[in-house]
Formats: structure tokens, C-alpha cells, sequence
């Protein structure tokens, strides 16, 4: 099956031009400038196309949480956020038992098997309690190589994250484990020194978990994991651009520093994402949603987002500044290049997934594809 996509303003890493692609099996065949053959293809009336969105950090939507290791509710919350132009999610569990995170990570695996989500991410249990945030501090544990060997093993090689504190004891040779395993090591919910940060970096670590949050502030005598975080080239950094998290100035201190090559937005979304306001339970902990805002029942501390992907698109072009191409690049390629997918994913090329966005002038998302398979189908020209 061929499908051609006409009169569109195509959103490349070259940078922004009208053109027209080609699809064919669900893979971009051709990328072409100016018009499209005449009388070929499905016309869009000169709207912008995206790359699909990939999303490293996500809890749940639509009433449903990837922490449960419910199948049918991890479904639902993938189907609302692809809605919103996430063609790739990572599943993010939070800190659990070991018999409970085992079972939600032998479950999720069976979607990932069946190409509905991206990976399996572990957010603790190997975190610091003075930076535990949203995660039940009565289940956090020192990092433990054998019980990280056995959720690796639950997750039949699906487990593509670990967010670990860098200074807690045995830390860095469970990192070591994790890039060993093929794991991405993450860095966050951490209480860490620079230097120790320095260290996490060195045993592998490569991610900042949602940069800022849920560890020290930068101060210029203690500048703790955050300087380090951003400083080093090895380091992709995440961003939760809600307005809740971050303040606006420091995500474009981070973008500065870090550049598009090196930041990567999430969601860090949770079940209320989609649904509304009220309460809702993350892994064990209690939540509250109001006004949008995601935060624990007791004691205040935010509690994940209900943010998705094409609102932190939005917000990193009309408030943050970005280019298109450098929104298309934190949104997609970036996370694309953290996954090891970009071979497939996160930009429009020949010879990648047809997994694409169509927006309106104004962002807003107008149709999705996924493998060439439309989601939503584009209004008409």
C-alpha cells in the first residue's frame, strides 16, 4: 500500500520547507520539496508535519497507570496519548516491592512484545529518601545487583531504564550492571554532590532524570548534580515543560546549555492525564489533581504531570523559544537518539517509520500516524 502526503510544510532536521513524502508499508519511501506529482496524494493544505513524539518518562493517562501492570489499562493510556501525537511510550513504573514490580514488568513486557510501548522504565526503588518526592518512601531500598538482575530478567529484555541515585552505597556498580544489560542509567531523585554526580556519570549514567526536580538546587559553592548534569556531554537531559515543574528561564538555561542534541521533553504524565481533576493513587502514594497540577495528598510534594507531548511541544516554540526544528528535535530525535531507535524513528527521512503529526498554525494537533497508519485522519484542505 502506497500513500502519498501532499501540500504539507514539512518540520525535517534540514529545517522547515513545503514538500510532499512518500509512505509505503508503513515507511517513509520519499521525502520530496514543492509540489507532488500531479494529481497524487492525499493534500493537507499546507499544515505542518512533525516527526511522532517519543516519550522517555510516562507514568499513565486516561485513568490508568503503567505502575498497576494492568494490560488493558496500559492500552487505554498508550491509544490517549498517541491522541496527542506520542507515537512511542516508555513505560514508567515507580518504586515497589520487588514481587510488585516484577509482576507490572512481566506484564508490560507482553505490550512491548506486541510493538504497543517502547520499554520498560524503573523510577526507584533506588533513590534517595530525602529526594523520594512522589515515590513511597517505606519501599525505597539501597541498590542491590542481584534484585536488579531479577527485575532485568522479569522484563525479558524490555527493561531500557533505570533512574538511580549515584550516591547511595553500591549505586555505581549497579549502574555498571545496567549498561551492561543493555539499561539506560538515569540519574535522579538524588540528594548527590557534584563529584558524585561526576562519578554516576562515569560509571555510565547518561540521563538527568526531569532535570531540576526532586534534587538539590544549583548554589555556586555547592553546584551539586544539576552542574554536572548539564555540563557533560555524555548527559541527555530531561524536561517536564508543564509550567508547574520548571520555571520558563530555566528551561531556556537548560536548552542554552544543553542545546536540542542533549535535551529530551517528557511527560512524566500519571493516570489523571486526560481525565481531570480529583484524586488518584501513583504506585502506593496518594494523589490530588487541581487545576492540573499533580500533587500528594500528604505533605504537598508534586506528584508526576497531566501533561502530553504536543502541549510540551506548544510550549517550547510560543513560550521557551525553540525553533521548530529544535521543538521536532527535544520532542522526538533526541529521546529517538536516548532509545537507540533514531535509525527508525524521531525524524522525517526516507527509510524511517512513518509515525507523524499534523498540526495546525497554531500547534494543536490535527491528525497522527503511526507506521503509516492513520490514527486520526487530517481534516480536509
Amino acid at each position: 500500500m502506497s500513500i502519498t502526503l501532499a501540500d504539507a510544510r514539512l518540520v525535517t532536521p534540514g529545517g522547515v520547507h513545503p514538500g510532499w513524502l512518500t509512505i509505503e508499508d508503513g515507511r517513509i519511501t520519499y521525502v520530496g520539496q514543492g509540489q507532488a506529482p500531479t494529481g497524487n496524494g492525499h493534500g493537507l493544505g499546507g499544515r505542518l508535519v512533525v516527526p511522532g513524539f517519543i516519550d522517555i518518562h510516562n507514568h499513565g493517562g486516561a485513568g490508568a497507570s503503567f505502575p498497576e501492570g494492568d494490560q488493558e489499562g496500559a492500552a487505554r493510556a498508550t491509544a490517549f496519548h498517541a491522541g496527542h501525537g506520542t507515537t512511542t511510550t516508555m513505560a514508567s513504573l515507580v518504586t515497589g516491592s520487588l514481587a510488585g514490580l516484577s509482576a507490572a514488568t512481566s506484564a508490560l513486557a507482553d505490550l512491548c512484545e506486541d510493538g504497543l510501548l517502547a520499554g520498560i522504565h524503573f523510577e526507584g526503588p533506588y533513590i534517595a529518601a530525602a529526594r523520594c518526592g512522589a515515590h513511597d518512601p517505606g519501599k525505597l531500598r539501597t541498590p542491590d545487583r542481584g534484585e536488579f538482575a531479577e527485575l532485568v530478567k522479569a522484563g525479558r529484555g524490555h527493561v531500557r531504564m533505570l533512574t538511580i541515585a549515584p550516591e547511595l552505597p553500591g549505586a555505581l556498580d549497579v549502574i555498571r550492571d545496567a549498561v551492561d544489560a543493555g539499561v539506560i542509567a538515569a540519574l535522579g531523585h538524588s540528594d548527590a554532590t557534584y563529584e558524585q554526580a561526576q562519578a554516576g556519570i562515569e560509571a555510565g549514567g547518561t540521563v538527568a532524570t526531569h532535570l531540576y526536580n526532586a534534587m538539590p538546587s544549583l548554589h555556586h559553592r555547592s553546584p551539586g548534580p544539576i552542574a554536572a548534569l548539564l555540563q557533560d556531554e555524555r548527559v541527555t537531559v530531561e524536561l517536564i515543560n508543564d509550567g508547574v515543574h520548571v520555571h520558563p528561564a530555566m528551561l531556556k538555561l537548560a536548552f542554552q546549555v544543553a542545546g536540542a542534541g542533549r535535551t529530551a521533553l517528557i511527560t512524566d504524565a500519571m493516570a489523571a492525564t486526560g481525565v481531570g481533576d480529583g484524586e488518584y493513587v501513583l504506585g502506593s502514594m496518594r494523589v490530588r489533581v487541581a487545576g492540573g497540577a499533580a500533587r500528594l495528598v500528604e505533605g504537598g510534594t508534586i506528584a508526576g504531570s497531566t501533561l502530553t507531548m504536543d502541549v510540551a511541544f506548544r510550549r517550547a516554540v510560543q513560550l521557551a523559544g525553540l525553533s521548530l526544528v529544535e521543538a521536532a528535535q527535544v520532542a522526538s530525535l533526541t529521546p529517538a537518539k536516548v532509545l537507540g531507535i533514531d535509525d527508525r524513528a524521531g525524524s522525517i527521512a526516507a527509510g524511517k517509520d512513518a509515525d507523524l503529526v499534523v498540526l495546525s498554525d497554531d500547534l494543536r494537533v490535527e491528525a497522527v500516524m503511526k507506521r503509516g497508519a492513520w490514527i486520526a485522519e487530517p481534516p480536509a484542505p
